[in-house]
């Protein structure tokens, strides 16, 4: 089994590798290699294994001399946010949206999330030993104080009447953020039903939603006749939203919508958000990245360096937000916060419907008509995907014999794994999660079914000869 590692977003692993020596090391390393301005904020998601590990965390962050803000459960942008204010690191516990077999650890110095350069310190660090520290650091518990900060992030810049006379579900499940969500939509006049909170942890992932699942949301919203439906994955970082008839928001159009009503004017996203950004007039730059927020973080700030007055947002096809200027709204100034943010897309989308007496469908409809979906194959160890991928790349032959989609290809994306177009327009792109033994395919057609189609397609075939 592979040991831990850094994938696109943080260090993940079974639960039975992230032993207490495992994540000491990682831990300690990022206290001695990277800036954490002398505290760090922790918390961590609903896994049965986060609080154990959160207490190795804290353990290890005092011994090296560090002082700790303990947060518990909470969102990991509400973490990200309070640290970011305190000019203070941060270490949350998640796996995100993966199954509660495997978990994670998120890291954040005093300048933010960690970049690909920090990762390759903090790996390059991990058999480093324990040096003397003078003074062991201080333990201070910080939930409330916290997840206030983030609450009142929306509650005190939108108008209290923002969201009034919506009705919006929140599929509550194990989300770190269904209380917080609760709070901020009631907060902004809307009415707000709480749907199926579970003990047990449930990983969500807004990419990969079963049928079963559109399913059972269409019931809600019509049993409680909603206007839309929220929810998130484990750790809050990636945002869910349904139309009122409980068909899903993909991720990359929630932020388009979120971005138009923000009045970002430059768009940082990966390769596989949909293409469709780049006919709106209203963004005057979209730089295109590998898949993973640290990607998506390192083009942000290197827009800014070279136009500090650019709106510059970016997100994800996962629908992760980063706001990258200062927005003024009606009642006050949302700070940048470059980490993926689940509240903003869709505080900023139910808002921009009730603004234009619209629909969430309407909105979507509004757009240009480009159609994207997603999904994976579990349990496909990384190393094969990649083979798997370098024969298709290397071989004209073997694309032609693989991709069934009824045209020639017309382009060759190799940014991150195997992105192709056709010239039908059809896009089809393979790759290797970074965060788990998955085998993704993404989509791209004119019609949402035509995309489900493809995706469906190619990932039976990539089974039928993996084995």
């Amino acid at each position: 089994m592979m040991a831990p590692k850094f994938g696109t977003s943080g260090v993940r692993g079974l639960v039975t590798q992230l032993t207490r020596e495992v994540v000491t090391q990682y831990v300690r390393s990022f206290a001695k290699q990277c800036d954490t301005g002398g505290t760090t904020y922790v918390g961590w998601d609903l896994r049965n294994s986060s609080p154990s590990i959160a207490e190795t965390v804290c353990d290890v962050l005092i011994e090296e001399g560090i002082s700790v803000k303990r947060c518990g459960v909470l969102p990991t942008p509400a973490l990200a946010f309070a640290a970011q204010n305190a000019d203070a690191s941060a270490i949350m516990i998640t796996g995100s949206h993966i199954p509660s077999d495997r978990n994670g650890i998120k890291f954040y110095t005093t300048h933010g999330e960690i970049s690909k350069h920090d990762e390759e310190l903090i790996t390059q660090g991990l058999d480093g030993l324990a040096g003397a520290v003078s003074e062991p650091g201080v333990l201070d518990d910080a939930h409330a104080l916290t997840t206030q900060q983030f609450v009142e992030r929306y509650t005190k810049c939108f108008s209290k009447d923002a969201l009034a006379g919506l009705t919006v579900g929140i599929y509550q499940h194990s989300s770190v953020a269904r209380d917080i969500l609760m709070e901020i939509i009631t907060s902004l006049g809307a009415s707000a039903v709480a749907i199926e909170r579970t003990k047990e942890f449930v990983p969500v992932d807004t990419e990969a939603v079963s049928a079963e699942s559109q399913r059972r949301f269409a019931d809600w919203c019509q049993k409680f006749e909603l206007d839309a439906l929220l929810s998130t994955d484990g750790d809050a970082d990636r945002p869910m939203l349904t139309d009122a008839s409980g068909r899903l928001v993909p991720g990359d159009v929630l932020g388009v919508i979120a971005s138009l009503y923000l009045g970002a004017d430059t768009i940082c996203t990966p390769v596989s958000s949909n293409s469709m950004i780049g006919q709106l007039a209203e963004f005057n730059e979209v730089h295109l990245t590998k898949i993973g927020s640290p990607y998506v973080v390192a083009a942000i700030q290197e827009l800014q360096r070279k136009n500090p007055q650019a709106n510059v947002v970016g997100f994800e096809a996962n629908g992760g937000f980063l706001l990258g200027f200062p927005y003024r709204a009606a009642a006050g100034t949302i700070a940048p916060l470059l980490t993926r943010d689940c509240v903003l897309p869709m505080i900023a989308t139910l808002a921009a419907a009730k603004d234009q007496s619209k629909s969430i469908a309407a909105l979507v409809s509004g757009l240009p008509d480009r159609f994207t979906a997603a999904d994976r194959i579990a349990g496909v160890p990384t190393e094969q995907s990649k083979q798997f991928i370098a024969a298709l790349a290397d071989g004209p032959d073997a694309r032609g014999d693989f991709f069934d989609v009824g045209a020639p290809e017309r382009s060759i994306d190799r940014t991150d794994g195997l992105r192709l177009s056709f010239t039908n327009g059809e896009v089809v792109h393979l790759r290797p999660s970074g965060n788990a033994p998955e085998f993704r395919c993404y989509a791209e057609a004119p019609t949402a079914d035509r995309a489900r189609e493809l995706v469906d397609h190619h990932l039976k075939k990539i089974q039928n000869r993996l084995r």
